[in-house]
Order: C-alpha cells, then structure tokens, then sequence
C-alpha cells in the first residue's frame, strides 16, 4: 500500500533511510553480469566481524564434540572400563558419539551467524546472503550446471587420489570403525557440513574480504582457509589435499563469478552427495563381491 510517509523511514535491508543512494561499492569489486555482489548484499560487514565468526566456527567444532561425547567418557570411567587415551581413541562408540556432536556444532555455528547476517532479526537472513540464482542462470540451467561442475569435479579428485596415491586420511579411519560411524559420516556430509561451510566461507568470509581488499585476495583467501582446515583431517594423503583445495578453489570462483551463494552451495551438496553414496555402498559391493 502506497502511503505519504517522508522518505526518512528505515528500510527493512538498509541503515540508510529510505529514499537515499546506497554508498558506493569499493571500486576494485568487479560483479558478473547481472549478478549483485556480496558487497552490496552485506554491506555493513567487515573484516573483524567476519573472521570473529570463522574463528567461533572453528572453536566449536573443536570442543562441541567432545562435549557431547562428555557423558559417554565419565560413563566409562564410573563403570571402570575407561581405556588407556590410544584405546579411547579407537573406541567406536565413542567415535561414533563425536561424529553425531558435529550436528549440535553445525546448529550452533549456524546460530551465531544468523545473528550477525541478521543483525538481530533486522534483516532476512538467506536474502542477505545471496541465496538464490544470479537471474542470468535461472533454476533450471543452474541446477544442471551445479551437477555437471560437480560431477567433474569428483571425476577429477577421483583420477588425482588415484594416481598419486597416499595412506588412509583419519576421515577413513573414523569410517572404517564401525557402521554407525559410517552412516553418521554419510548423514553430516551431506545434510549439514555443505550448508555451514558454505555460509561461514564463501557467505560471511568472502563477502567481507571481496569488499575490503577486492575479488582476487578474496579468493585466494578463503580458498587457502577452507583448504587449510581440512589438512589435519586428511594430513596422510596428500591427493586428497590437493584434491580438496581443487574443491575450495572451484567453490570460491562459483561464488565470486555468480554474486550468489546457492551455487556453490548446491555444487558443494551434490560433490559431497556422491561420496556419501559412495561411504554407504562401498562396504556392502565388497562385501558382495567376497562372497
């Protein structure tokens, strides 16, 4: 409904009141065509602010887990069953136990960025982060390039751990412990872990270095950030480092071309999708094929 009301009204996703020109965007930030950019959608983030939240993120999933794997361990120690801290560490259940705590640590790191994307329910949250298609691709042709990017993908990491080989990455040996741990694995990678990596590098992150310091720092940064926590998951094996910064780099160019975050997002889901499948049939074809 069409009012008179002066033009100082707020608006609901700016500062500025209504009516007013929106501050012009740093100048070394080069946009896709027809896409907006992270600048425009946060643009009362910054660096500070940003990495605040990455450093949270990492925080909890350090300690959230063994928190909730907390009552299993005095559990085991009031019963006189608790192992040396090498058999502990080998113990399924409790394996088992630390996978299921990086739900509670996902929801929480969700949490705390909803409250600075929002500003305190100020502002919607997925709007603000771009997530939606850039309009030159549209759902459709999107959600095919989305699975053709990521299926390439894969096929490359695949042929890359292939040949060059490596040992077994601890993300293997939690996977290997039990089926539990397995399904658990299966069950994080795909409903959870996309989602908040997503938001936490290519949402928050990107979207304050790209307006701070330009596009090419930003995807360099947040490319070596997603890689660099990933190392000690997979230390062992270098192909899979290599084939992991391949991911990051390959996430942060969808990112920066687009202006949106729903297409990285959906080609992350659908790489990590495949592996799943992959987690979950794997032992059931050996086993079938041993038999």
């Amino acid at each position: 409904m069409i009012t008179n009301e002066p033009s100082t009204q707020q608006t609901p996703l700016a500062d500025e009141p209504a009516g007013l020109a929106e501050q012009p965007l740093n100048p070394n930030v080069q946009p896709a065509p027809g896409a907006s950019t992270p600048a425009r959608e946060l643009p009362w983030l910054n660096l500070l602010m940003a990495f605040g939240v990455w450093i949270i993120s990492v925080i909890l999933l350090l300690f959230v887990p063994v928190i909730v794997a907390l009552p299993y361990i005095v559990y085991k120690w009031k019963t006189g069953a608790l192992p040396r801290a090498e058999l502990l560490a080998s113990d399924k259940t409790l394996i088992f136990i630390s996978i299921l705590g990086i739900v509670p640590t996902h929801l929480l790191t969700l949490a705390v960025v909803w409250l600075v994307v929002t500003q305190g329910r100020r502002r919607p949250f997925w709007k603000t982060l771009g997530f939606e298609w850039p309009k030159p691709l549209g759902p459709g042709f999107g959600i095919l390039f989305c699975f053709l990017a990521a299926l390439l993908l894969f096929g490359v990491g695949m042929a890359v751990t292939t040949l060059w080989g490596g040992g077994k990455t601890d993300l293997d040996l939690l996977i290997e412990s039990s089926t539990p741990a397995r399904l658990a694995t299966a069950f994080v990678a795909v409903f959870t872990a996309p989602l908040i990596e997503e938001i936490i590098y290519r949402g928050v992150l990107y979207s304050a270095l790209e307006r701070a310091l330009g596009v090419g720092v930003a995807i360099a940064a947040v490319s070596l950030l997603f890689a660099g926590v990933h190392v000690l998951q997979y230390k062992n094996n270098l192909g899979v480092i290599t084939v992991i910064t391949l991911l990051s780099v390959t996430l942060t160019l969808a990112r920066a071309y687009t202006g949106k975050l729903l297409p990285s997002f959906l080609i992350h889901l659908i790489f990590n999708g495949i592996q799943s499948i992959i987690i979950v049939v794997s032992p059931l074809v050996g086993s079938s094929g041993s038999s």
